[in-house]
C-alpha cells in the first residue's frame, strides 16, 4: 500500500500500539490532546473500542487522512514509558517476532492495561508497637500472628513487600492491630541508605571480585560472577547495589522464581533503608500497579522481581543484577517468548549501565559470550566459611534391592543424619506417587486421551492427572482392559517418597515441596520456616529446591532418577543435569557442618558423570561446548522454531506446507553464504497434546544475520497465509525447549 504524505503540520497522526495478535500499529488522528509516545488512549477499534499506546506521531499515514478516525480520549498526562523503554520493547518485539501490542501491553501491569486513570496510592506501611515487639520476644502469639510479628521485628514494611514475604498475613494484621500490636504507619522519604552495622566483612577473595567489577568503571559492560554455592556471590550484588543507591540510581534485581524473592527481599531490607518495588504475578494487580509506577517516578530504590520485572520503568537506572542467569525460567514459553536474561541485556545496554549476570553453573551462551570476550567473567572458588565442597559418593544401582527407589546406602546415609540431629534433602523432580500405573495382568497403563502420554498417579487424592495438559480422572479399581486387580505403580514420585520416608521415620518431620503441596501462596514459605530451628527433618523435593536457598542445618543431600536426562532427545539436556546435580549439591554443607552428596545412578561410567564428577561443572561445561560445536548447535548456531497446532490434522499440515514454501522461496533469493538450513516440517517429539495435533519447523543458522532477515521477512507471509479455524502458531527464537 503506498503510503500517503501529509506535510501539513495540522495532519499529523499518532501510530499506536494496540493489544492483538497483529505485527503493525494503527494509524489515528490526534483528537483533542497531545498524545505524547509512551501515552495510553482510547481509540475506536472497529465496532469496539480499544486502549492503546502511543509509539510515535508522524506526518504520514499508511492510508490516505480522511479515513483515518481521530483518538477519542488521552488516558496520561505524563507517559508510562518513557522514550528508551519504548525503544527497547519496539527491539524485542523485532527480535523475538512478536507482535508490538501484545509486547507494549505485556510490559504493564494488569491494573495500567485498562481505561482508568493511573491510581494515585497512599503506600501503605505497617510496624510492630513497643507492645507488640514485647509479645514477639515473648512468644505469647502463635501461627499467622507470630509469623508476621517476626517479619516486622524492629522494622517498617510495606504491604507489597509483605504480600511477598508473607502471602496471608491481612487476616493476622488485623488481629494484631486490634489488639494494638501493630500499627499502620506512614512511609518516610528520607533518601535511601545503608542500615548501621549492616554491612559484613569481605573475604579476601570477595574483595578482589569487588575491585575487579569496580574497576571497570559506568557505563553498559556486561560481566559474569561465576561463583560455587555458598561463595557469597549475593554479597557482592549488594555491594554493587549501595554504590548505585550512593550515586543516586536505581538498582534492578532479577531472580528465576517466585519463591526466591522472600529471601532476596530480606537480604536487601536488611542492608537498606530504602523503597524496594517488588513486582512478580503472586501479587494482587493493585500491588503490581504500586510497585511499577513506583519503580516508573523513581521513588523506588530497588526494583526486586522475576521474569517480567525485567520490563520495569528505571528513569535513574544505575544497576542489572540477573541472579541464576543461567536457569530456563527466565525465557517465556507462552505468547511472546523472550529470554529476561537477553533483554535484561539489551536494556542495560540502552541505558548505559553494568549488568551482572550470577551463577555457579553458567549456561552455555554466557560461557561463549565470555570465551569471544563479550563478557568480562569474576570467579569466586571457595565458599565464605571457607568449608570444602561436600564429597559426592556414586552409589551404582545397578543389581540391588531398592525400597522405593531409595538403596541400602542411601537409607543409611539418612540414618546417621538423623541421628547427627541434622537435616536431609531428598531430591526427585518428579512429581506425584509414580509416573505410570500398569496392569500387571495384561501390561495395560493409564494413558492420556488427549496427550496419549502416561497418567501419573496421586494416590493420596486417589486421582490419575496428566502433567501436560490438566485432564484428571479417578483411578480405576480394577484394570479396564482386563478387569483384573493387579494394579501397580511404576516408578516414583516425591508423593511416593514422602510416603516411604514418613514410614522409615515415623518421629521425624518430612516435608515436601513440590508444585502441588505449595499451591498456597504461603505454603512455601512456611516449609522453610519449619526448618529454621535447625532440628533433624527431611526435605522431599523437586527442582523448587535446587538453588538459592540457604539452610544452615542441611547436610546430606541425595538426588535420585537423575539417568532420565542423561538421554533426552532434547540438546540442552546434558547441560541442565550438569547444572541440577550441582546446584542441589550445593544445597549440604553450607555453614558450620559438612555436608555430603549421594548420588544414584544406573549409569555411573556415563561420560558427562564422570567428567562432572571427576573434574567439575568446568570439565563437564568444555565437554559440552565441544559436542555443540562439532554439531553445530547453539551456542555455536541460531535456531528459530516455528510450531503450530490444531485439531484438524490436514489443516495443520496444510498451513505447514505453505509456510516452508513461502521460507523456500524467500532462501532461493538470498545468496548461497546467507542462506539457512530447514529442518521439517515433522511431528514436534510430543505429536499431541490436549487433543491438539503439533507440528514443527526448525530454522537454523550459524550466523545471527541472516537468520534474523530471514524471519523479517518469512513473517508478513505467515500472517498472510490462510487460517485454518483453531489454528495456532508462533516463532520462536533462541528456543529453550523444543518439546
Amino acid at each position: 500500500m503506498n503510503r500517503m504524505r501529509q506535510p501539513d503540520a495540522t495532519s499529523m497522526i499518532v501510530r499506536v500500539a494496540l493489544p492483538l495478535p497483529l505485527p503493525q500499529t494503527f494509524d489515528y488522528l490526534p483528537g483533542s490532546g497531545v498524545a505524547q509516545p509512551g501515552c495510553r488512549v482510547r481509540v475506536p477499534f472497529g465496532h469496539s473500542r480499544k486502549v492503546g499506546v502511543v509509539l510515535e506521531a508522524s506526518s504520514q499515514a499508511d492510508i490516505a487522512i480522511e479515513r483515518l478516525k481521530p483518538v477519542e480520549a488521552l488516558l496520561d498526562a505524563e507517559p508510562l514509558f518513557d522514550a528508551g523503554l519504548l525503544a527497547d520493547l519496539r527491539r524485542a518485539a523485532d527480535y523475538w517476532c512478536g507482535a508490538i501490542g501484545d509486547v507494549v501491553f505485556g510490559a504493564l501491569p494488569l491494573g495500567l492495561r485498562e481505561g482508568r486513570a493511573p491510581p494515585e496510592f497512599a503506600e501503605e506501611c505497617w510496624q510492630a508497637t513497643p507492645a507488640g515487639r514485647t509479645a514477639c520476644d515473648a512468644r505469647t502469639r502463635r501461627g499467622a500472628s507470630a509469623a508476621l510479628l517476626d517479619v516486622l521485628g524492629d522494622t517498617t514494611w510495606t504491604a507489597n513487600e509483605l504480600d511477598s514475604l508473607l502471602p496471608g498475613w491481612r487476616a493476622a494484621s488485623r488481629r494484631l492491630a486490634s489488639a494494638g500490636l501493630i500499627e499502620r504507619t506512614h512511609p518516610t522519604r528520607d533518601p535511601p541508605r545503608v542500615r548501621d552495622g549492616a554491612t559484613p566483612i569481605l573475604t579476601d577473595e570477595q574483595a578482589d571480585a569487588l575491585a575487579t567489577l569496580l574497576s571497570a568503571g559506568e557505563g553498559f559492560r556486561p560481566c559474569l560472577l561465576q561463583g560455587v554455592t555458598g561463595s557469597g556471590k549475593t554479597e557482592i550484588y549488594l555491594r554493587l547495589t549501595e554504590r548505585a543507591i550512593a550515586a543516586g540510581k536505581q538498582a534492578l534485581w532479577l531472580v528465576p522464581e517466585i519463591g526466591l524473592v522472600p529471601q532476596a527481599l530480606r537480604r536487601l531490607r536488611a542492608r537498606f533503608d530504602a523503597r524496594i518495588a517488588v513486582l512478580h504475578s503472586n501479587l494482587a494487580e493493585g500491588d503490581r500497579a504500586r510497585a511499577w509506577l513506583d519503580a516508573r517516578s523513581g521513588d523506588a530504590a530497588i526494583v526486586l522481581g522475576t521474569r517480567s520485572a525485567v520490563f520495569a520503568p528505571l528513569p535513574r537506572a544505575g544497576l542489572i543484577v540477573v541472579d541464576e542467569e543461567h536457569d530456563a525460567s527466565y525465557k517465556q514459553q507462552e505468547g511472546f517468548r523472550y529470554h529476561a536474561r537477553d533483554f535484561a541485556l539489551m536494556r542495560a545496554q540502552s541505558l548505559g549501565v553494568p549488568v551482572v549476570l550470577g551463577s555457579a553453573t553458567p549456561s552455555l551462551e554466557t560461557l561463549a559470550n565470555v570465551d569471544a570476550g563479550r563478557y568480562t567473567r569474576v570467579t569466586l572458588r571457595s565458599r565464605v566459611h571457607a568449608r570444602p565442597p561436600s564429597p559426592v559418593h556414586v552409589l551404582d544401582l545397578r543389581g540391588l534391592q531398592l525400597a522405593h527407589g531409595l538403596s541400602p546406602a542411601l537409607l543409611d546415609a539418612l540414618d546417621a543424619c538423623i541421628a547427627r540431629g541434622e537435616q536431609a534433602l531428598v531430591f526427585k523432580n518428579r512429581r506425584g506417587y509414580a509416573p505410570v500405573l500398569m496392569c500387571h495382568a495384561c501390561g495395560w497403563h493409564a494413558a492420556c486421551p488427549r496427550c496419549e502420554k502416561p497418567l501419573t498417579l496421586y494416590r493420596g487424592r486417589r486421582q490419575l492427572l496428566c502433567h501436560h495438559c490438566g485432564h484428571g480422572e479417578r483411578t480405576p479399581e480394577t484394570c479396564p482392559n482386563c478387569h483384573a486387580s493387579a494394579l501397580i505403580p511404576q516408578g516414583q514420585g516425591t508423593e511416593r517418597l514422602e510416603e516411604a520416608l514418613v514410614s522409615r521415620y515415623p518421629n521425624v518431620p518430612v516435608l515436601r515441596v513440590d508444585r502441588d503441596s505449595t499451591r498456597r501462596r504461603d505454603a512455601f514459605a512456611k516449609v522453610l520456616d519449619k526448618l529454621a530451628d535447625g532440628k533433624p527433618a527431611i526435605l522431599v523435593g523437586t527442582q523448587m529446591l535446587a538453588k538459592g536457598h540457604d539452610l544452615p542445618s542441611l547436610t546430606t543431600v541425595a538426588i535420585v532418577g537423575v539417568d532420565e536426562g542423561l538421554h533426552s532427545a532434547d540438546f540442552h539436556a546434558g547441560e541442565r543435569l550438569a547444572q541440577l546435580i550441582v546446584q542441589v549439591a550445593g544445597r549440604a554443607g553450607r555453614a558450620d557442618k559438612p555436608g555430603e552428596v549421594w548420588l544414584q545412578t544406573h549409569e555411573p561410567d556415563h561420560p558427562l558423570l564422570a567428567t562432572l564428577l571427576k573434574g567439575g561443572h568446568a570439565a563437564a561445561t568444555a565437554l559440552l561446548l565441544g559436542e555443540r560445536l562439532a554439531s553445530e548447535l547453539p551456542p555455536f548456531a541460531h535456531l528459530a522454531l516455528l510450531r503450530a497446532e490444531s485439531r484438524q490434522r490436514d489443516a495443520l499440515d496444510g498451513f505447514m506446507a505453505s509456510a516452508r514454501g513461502a521460507l523456500a522461496s524467500i532462501q532461493r533469493l538470498q545468496p548461497q553464504p546467507a542462506r539457512i538450513r530447514i529442518h521439517g516440517p515433522v511431528a514436534a517429539p510430543m505429536p499431541l497434546r490436549a487433543g491438539r495435533h503439533r507440528v514443527q519447523l526448525l530454522l537454523e543458522s550459524t550466523q545471527r544475520a541472516p537468520l534474523r532477515q530471514a524471519l523479517a521477512t518469512w513473517l508478513p507471509h505467515l500472517h498472510a497465509l490462510p487460517q485454518p479455524r483453531g489454528l495456532r502458531w508462533s516463532i520462536d527464537v533462541d528456543p529453550v525447549d523444543l518439546y
